[in-house]
This record gives structure tokens, C-alpha cells and sequence, in this order.
């Protein structure tokens, strides 16, 4: 039987995703699939970091790979934290429309991107086709080694 979210749920394409450098702050349960949004939106990465970016800027870009992850209330505040949406600069965590490549449900998700208008100004290294890879972790700087 095909596992969906009954606590809420996270959408993550970037940092956050297992094998990928922030995973050990992703204290949810994984959601077995592949995941895409089910619009288009820009996936860059940003400035000296190459901090992984989703702009909510829909229709725009791609569709965004991802991995969904259920979380409780503590899993979810860890994440708040590590995307620091309470500082300015920091992500917005927002609903999306995410499909399960392998078995077509849809489902209403978590994300932590960026406003469109945070583009302006930013120091946009690459532009990528809607999936981080592990060629662009080699890229990414930790906060905590900056």
C-alpha cells in the first residue's frame, strides 16, 4: 500500500534531502517516491554558498524534484530553524501541490522557498533544470563554514 502524509508533510529539494548535506537536521519519516511539483518554478543557486533556492515564482523554470518527508511539530520547528524563516533574508515556509511520480497522487505540502522579489539584488550563481544534484552539493558552503 502506497504510504501518504497524515501529519504534515515537507517537500524537500535541496539541502535537506537524504544523502544531502543538512539531511541529519530532517528529523521526518521519508514518504516513499519521487516527487515533483506540479508547477514550474525557478530552482537556483545563490551566492557564495550556492545556497539552493525555489523562487514562488510559478510558472516560471521548471518542475522541481523533490522528496516529502511527514513530520511532527518538533521535526518541523528544526526545520523552521535550519531555513530561518523568521529573519528577513530567511525562506517562507508555504503550501504547495506536489504529484508522487511512481503513483500519480497529488498532495498538498510544506516548502521552504523564496519570495520572487528576494531574486532581485541576489548574487545568482546557476540557474538549475529543476533538480539539485550531488554535482551541485559539491558547490554548497555549510553556513557554519562561512
Amino acid at each position: 500500500m502506497d504510504k501518504e502524509c497524515v501529519m504534515p508533510c515537507v517537500f524537500v529539494f535541496g539541502t535537506l534531502k537524504e544523502g544531502f548535506p543538512n539531511f541529519e537536521r530532517n528529523q521526518g519519516e521519508r514518504i516513499p517516491g519521487v516527487f515533483s511539483t506540479t508547477v514550474s518554478y525557478p530552482l537556483l543557486l545563490v551566492g557564495e554558498r550556492y545556497s539552493p533556492w525555489l523562487l514562488l515564482d510559478a510558472g516560471e523554470g521548471h518542475p522541481v524534484l523533490g522528496q516529502v518527508f511527514s513530520v511532527d511539530d518538533d521535526a518541523l520547528a528544526e526545520m523552521d530553524a535550519l531555513e530561518r524563516i523568521t529573519e528577513p533574508d530567511g525562506y517562507r515556509r508555504v503550501e504547495i501541490d506536489v504529484v508522487n511520480l511512481d503513483n500519480g497522487l497529488t498532495q498538498r505540502v510544506w516548502v521552504y522557498a523564496k519570495p520572487a522579489h528576494s531574486v532581485k539584488g541576489a548574487d545568482v550563481r546557476m540557474t538549475l533544470q529543476g533538480d539539485y544534484l550531488l554535482e551541485h552539493v559539491a558547490l554548497y558552503v555549510s553556513r557554519r563554514k562561512v
